[in-house]
């Protein structure tokens, strides 16, 4: 998966005027749920449209990120979680075991 590292503010603040689809996964590499989840994401990147960015969050190394988007995006912090962006809107927050590709895909339109 060509995951882009998410490693900055100004990151941040460009998904957030991006216009189209972004999704954002938080991940703790201290957690065996976050790497499960990393996982399946991994198994089933090939139902992701083409040019859709996926940005890869490490909590442990960027936890100040992490609480940006919490700002930002209007969310709880979950570790792991998965985000999908709408022109610079979360229009779906899912977490733990509820995380899924599938259901990602539905929101997108």
């Amino acid at each position: 998966m060509n995951w882009i590292p998410l490693e900055s503010a100004e990151q941040v603040k460009e998904i957030k005027q991006q216009q189209g689809y972004s999704i954002i996964f938080k991940h703790s590499i201290r957690c065996a749920t976050s790497l499960m989840a990393k996982r399946r994401v991994e198994m089933d990147k090939e139902h992701l449209p083409e040019g859709l960015h996926i940005y890869f969050l490490d909590l442990i190394r960027h936890r100040d990120i992490s609480n940006q988007i919490v700002h930002d995006f209007h969310v709880h912090h979950e570790s792991p979680q998965l985000l999908v962006i709408k022109d610079g809107e979360c229009i779906l927050d899912q977490s733990h075991g509820d995380i899924s590709i599938e259901e990602a895909l539905s929101v997108l339109s």
